[in-house]
């Protein structure tokens, strides 16, 4: 069976999608055709397990009014499970996933899993981009002691990532296990087996030390720009007061000429 997560956007609205079909509301599940599913995640990542491709265009289109961000290429993952029926459910050494029936539970624990390693990969490639972009500015930091005129560019660039340690949070919740094992807590096996396999918890935390060195080293930016304005507005304090006492010394010494 296909399995294959897209990213299309910063947050999907499932708001009104529930259906007489309705398999899960969180995440929103559906049942397509006669034996696709469908799984919304409101993180904006959409899961297809055993559609066609013209199937899963459809409903792709069908959400695009309901996208915020909508990414301009979506992002995309996918695997094959193998139905074992007997057997138990598991990953084998060569990274198969097996599963002993295509039920939706099971189903529901895999795009759980590959939606959030989606989403880490694209939150790493945004970091990562990142990180290039900071590394120019240091050297200079380094060879000069100042920021440039690209400083601000680059803040603005970086606040756009620091938006993700916000959305990792409060809306993907890496390490939060999903809501079907609290009905089904016999898939809790298989779901540590895939949250290891993906590798999700140690993903988090490397983007979480990640995010912290960017906000270190943006309150450093800011502290630099700061001193540097706070520098420049003196001198020109300063300038102002010379100017000053140069008129008036020449104020005076008109006077003196004429007297």
């Amino acid at each position: 069976m296909p399995v294959r997560a897209l990213l299309l956007g910063e947050r999907l609205d499932t708001r009104g999608l529930e259906r007489d079909d309705t398999i899960a509301t969180n995440p929103l599940t559906l049942r397509i055709g006669r034996d696709g599913i469908a799984f919304l995640f409101r993180y904006g990542v959409v899961v297809f397990a055993g559609l066609s491709a013209i199937e899963e265009d459809d409903v792709v289109r069908s959400l695009g009014p309901r996208i915020s961000e909508p990414a301009s290429a979506p992002e995309t993952d996918q695997l094959q499970i193998l139905i074992k029926s007997g057997s138990d459910d598991q990953v084998d050494p060569s990274g198969a996933i097996i599963l002993r029936e295509p039920s939706p539970e099971r189903l529901q624990i895999v795009a759980n899993v590959l939606s959030k390693s989606l989403v880490l990969s694209h939150y790493e490639s945004r970091i990562a981009s990142a990180f290039d972009r900071i590394e120019p500015l240091a050297a200079q930091l380094q060879r000069t002691g100042r920021t440039g005129y690209q400083a601000i560019q680059l803040l603005q660039q970086i606040g756009g990532v620091l938006l993700t340690q916000h959305r990792m949070v409060g809306r993907v919740e890496i390490e939060e296990k999903p809501d079907v094992l609290w009905d089904h807590p016999e898939l809790e096996r298989l779901y540590a087996r895939l949250e290891d396999e993906y590798e999700l918890a140690e993903r988090s935390r490397g983007l979480e030390g990640k995010l912290a060195l960017i906000n270190e080293t943006v309150g450093t930016i800011l502290d630099l720009v700061q001193n540097q304005r706070s520098t420049r507005l003196e001198w020109y304090i300063i300038g102002l007061i010379l100017i000053e006492i140069l008129l008036s010394i020449g104020d005076m010494l008109l006077r003196l000429r004429v007297g």
